[in-house]
């Protein structure tokens, strides 16, 4: 299977977050007090802690998955995936990013995920129209039975 389409949707998602990334960046380093989240206080600490416990294996588990399975061209509908349908996306963008700003005593993290999530949903329906074609009924009844689709 060629490597763009194990990258899905992955490039123009990092590609639409950029912008956001940089301009975060840059205003974090004018204006660190703006986007201070307090420390890390112990429980901020302690959620983006167990933010990260949680998206870090689903992240890891996802790419694994894809590295073998969608590599192969079979549909991924086990694991994660039963869970939500782009669950590489959704555990960087919704936990591991934001974690880590938690940690670093910034909101940015908050900024990008937020903006990488609005962007994995822009275009992963590109990559659900290319699922669909490539699997017909079988993603059909992968979607009817994923845990949490709207995620």
């Amino acid at each position: 299977m060629k490597l763009m389409a194990l990258v899905g949707s992955g490039d123009k998602v990092m590609l639409f977050t950029l912008p956001f990334l940089v301009v975060g960046l840059i205003l974090n380093v004018m204006f660190p007090a703006f986007f201070d989240v307090g420390g890390p206080s112990d429980t901020v600490r302690a959620v983006a802690i167990a933010m990260l416990v949680v998206g870090v294996p689903v992240w890891i588990w996802s790419v694994v998955l894809i590295l073998t399975k969608a590599s192969k061209g079979e549909l991924i509908t086990g694991g994660p995936f039963a869970l939500v349908k782009h669950p590489l996306y959704t555990s960087v963008a919704l936990l591991v990013v934001p974690a880590i700003g938690f940690l670093l005593n910034s909101w940015l993290g908050v900024v990008v995920g937020l903006a990488m999530y609005v962007g994995s949903r822009r275009f992963s329906g590109e990559e659900e129209e290319a699922l669909s074609k490539a699997f017909g009924a079988t993603w059909e009844e992968y979607c009817g039975k994923v845990m949490l689709p709207w995620l």
